[in-house]
């Protein structure tokens, strides 16, 4: 009689009342969920056991994970540790290899024990090998290498090129990405050529917010030319400290408007390729943006230099190129080809045109910027989001050219008296 002597009928919810047609089999397989019960409660027993953080994750780090993430500078730090634990892994994948010394890419291969095997070449009869079955290095050669602030090691020791480009120039074979899906079509063409046969990913072409025109702009990119502003252009308060006050302000300049017709300001990132003009943007923002002002306490979603800003995105991109002299540091592709694919729906360069326009260097890109025009095209009465569609005809009479940056900053100014009026109104409504 199964039914009578079954001890967990309670714990079940079996009523022999109901249902006295229990088997062994049935019996067994209530077993089995108990014991899968207790099998669950074991793995928790050693964290019952372990008193200190620092252990169970030791515990969990050693027995339980599967997947452990951490960046190279961190493995070096832990790297003595995780090995007298006894730490194993078989795959490793290095995400921006490209950016990464050679000595930082060793080091995630080496955080655990060798394995010895039998070897009768040796003196010992045993060798050490590793346990490692695949390392995947993915990264991307064409934009800007590793840091190496001592100017002989990267010039003449080859310092700055990373393990990765080093494989890529030796030969070994790569799977090379072929589609791209963070740009739209006309802006993912300013760096494709650097590429070998990248396309688009079906979306760019289908998905409604790429299909959408940027609302307030007659283009989706465009190169604005900045002449000096107040008899100004670029500028050096101290050494190598590069600043263009003309090109801040432009660029302060549009983030506001393009936040008073509606754009969510994390949407925009204002780029610069020098320290010294990054700095600045935030001296201008803090105070056109500041207390007491109609945007007060709004901030781009970024302010930063294009060097520090690889692997990053954002939908809108307001980049600051400086110099009016000469290219400077942006003659070097990698660094081009990270300025602009950082943009996913807008890219919006200010720049003296004469200068970067005319750099053989940059043609591919540049050339492509020329064929529009150099003064900004703004479409007046428009506001974020637009149901204007990407190549829909604009009407002359809905165009607007900015001629400068103190046109623009009237546009703004009379936008903001606008904005501060209407509060006046609904408060003493």
């Amino acid at each position: 009689n199964v039914e009578a002597i079954f001890p967990f009928r309670k714990y079940f919810g079996w009523n022999i009342a109901a249902d006295s047609h229990m088997t062994i089999v049935g019996a067994r397989e209530k077993f089995a969920a108990i014991d899968k019960v207790f099998e669950e409660l074991a793995e928790y027993r050693p964290l019952e056991l372990l008193r200190s953080q620092r252990q169970r994750t030791d515990y969990l780090l050693t027995k339980q994970a599967r997947i452990v993430a951490m960046t190279c500078t961190h493995a070096a730090i832990v790297r003595s540790r995780l090995v007298e634990l006894g730490f194993q892994y078989d795959n490793l994948l290095v995400e921006e290899a490209g950016q990464m010394l050679d000595v930082e890419t060793f080091i995630p291969l080496l955080l655990q024990r060798g394995e010895s095997v039998a070897d009768v070449k040796s003196s010992s009869g045993t060798t050490t090998t590793s346990r490692l079955k695949r390392v995947c290095l993915i990264g991307d050669h064409h934009q800007l290498p590793p840091v190496v602030k001592n100017m002989s090691f990267s010039r003449f020791s080859n310092l700055d090129q990373s393990l990765f480009t080093r494989l890529i120039r030796l030969g070994v074979p790569t799977i090379d990405l072929n589609k791209q899906g963070r740009a739209r079509a006309d802006i993912a063409k300013l760096y494709s050529w650097r590429y070998r046969d990248l396309g688009n990913l079906d979306h760019v072409l289908t998905r409604d917010s790429f299909k959408k025109a940027n609302a307030g702009f007659s283009h989706t990119f465009q190169m604005i030319n900045v002449e000096e502003f107040e008899g100004q252009g670029e500028s050096t308060p101290t050494a190598y400290f590069y600043q263009n006050i003309g090109e801040a302000e432009y660029a302060v300049a549009l983030f506001q408007y393009m936040v008073l017709i509606g754009y969510p300001p994390q949407k925009i990132s204002i780029l610069t390729t020098y320290n010294g003009q990054k700095e600045l943007l935030l001296d201008i923002l803090s105070q056109r943006c500041g207390p007491g002002t109609p945007l007060a306490g709004i901030r781009p979603g970024a302010v930063s230099t294009v060097d520090h800003y690889q692997g990053q995105q954002n939908d809108f991109i307001l980049l600051s190129l400086v110099r009016t002299r000469a290219v400077g540091h942006l003659r070097d592709i990698r660094r081009l080809v990270v300025a602009v694919s950082r943009a996913r729906l807008g890219l919006y360069v200010f720049c003296r045109r004469a200068v970067f326009g005319s750099c053989h260097e940059l043609q591919r890109t540049m050339g492509q910027m020329t064929e529009r025009p150099d003064r900004l095209e703004l479409v007046k009465e428009e506001r974020y989001p637009t149901e204007r569609r990407l190549g829909e005809k604009i009407p002359e009479e809905k165009k607007f050219v900015v001629d400068d940056v103190a046109t623009l900053g009237n546009i703004v100014h009379s936008m903001q008296e606008s904005l501060c009026s209407a509060g006046v109104d609904e408060m003493e409504e």
